[in-house]
């Protein structure tokens, strides 16, 4: 089997937004890692069929203030990658190889997004939902099951919480939504029309808007206040946006345990009363 190619985990999550030429910037930086650090933006541009401004808009575009930050990034990818290797799954593996495959590939998304999540971002969202008189969580598809476990979490806080996966609803919710409240919006694409629909309705609602999504540069993004971003890695049998789910998952777990180091007292006394009442129920 062929070695995998290096590819920064901040390419991946920007690169279906990317112009054409700017893919074929991105595909020669992953196809040719080893060779960009000797690289001027000349070189770069020639080598890509691309103009100079192309190159320096590229690296701009990525958060990067010039080539030089790019090749930063890039070196430090390149030390980390050590000897992993990004492995298919084959039609003739064991259930063994399958699991250990499956669950590197969510090891290495993981690893990915604590490379790429904005942390000050973090923190702001923390802000926002700690204060919030109520949040409405909407997704779709994959994104509804985070959602659906981002209200059963975030409901031990004592929050008025709610998880929509329906249009009617989520667009209900939104229009009654006011600049007290916030809004956490999940979609791997960023690029679900009705979830569009939903998050300008909140944003003319007042409410503040966390986006979790894949794609740093996708449609929901651009709408989001505060946007978290992280990518699972796709594998044969199962897809990118199957493995996003758990990297989605990881990301409104730290905001889970951010709200609660804010308030540990509250979350104790919360828990021990969700779980005196639960064991009542159990003979």
């Amino acid at each position: 089997m062929a070695e995998a190619k290096i590819q920064l985990p901040i390419l991946r999550s920007v690169y279906q937004d990317l112009t054409k030429s700017e893919q074929r910037i991105a595909d020669y930086i992953t196809n040719h890692a080893d060779e960009i650090m000797d690289k001027t933006i000349p070189e770069l541009a020639r080598n890509t069929n691309s103009a100079e401004i192309t190159i320096s808009r590229f690296c701009k575009k990525l958060g990067f203030s010039g080539l030089q930050g790019l090749k930063i990034a890039l070196a430090a990818e390149l030390s980390s990658a050590g000897d992993v290797r990004f492995q298919e799954i084959q039609k003739d593996d064991s259930y063994e190889q399958v699991a250990g495959k499956v669950f590197g590939s969510i090891s290495e998304g993981l690893q990915d997004t604590l490379k790429i999540l904005d942390y000050d971002a973090v923190d702001r969202a923390i802000a926002v939902l700690s204060r919030a008189r109520r949040v409405a969580v909407y997704g779709f598809g994959n994104s509804a099951t985070v959602c659906r476990d981002i209200e059963t979490r975030f409901l031990r806080f004592g929050m008025l919480v709610q998880a929509y996966d329906d249009v009617s609803q989520q667009l209900t919710s939104a229009s009654l939504l006011t600049g007290e409240d916030a809004v956490i919006a999940v979609s791997h694409s960023g690029s679900t029309l009705n979830l569009l629909k939903t998050v300008e309705v909140a944003k003319k609602s007042g409410a503040q808007v966390i986006v979790i999504t894949s794609y740093a540069q996708s449609n929901l993004a651009k709408l989001g206040d505060i946007v978290l971003t992280g990518m699972g890695r796709e594998v044969h049998y199962r897809s990118e946006s199957v493995a996003s789910r758990l990297i989605h998952m990881a990301i409104t777990d730290v905001l889970y345990t951010g709200i609660a180091m804010g308030q540990p007292e509250k979350y104790r006394d919360n828990i021990s009363k969700m779980r005196s009442v639960i064991s009542s129920t159990r003979e």
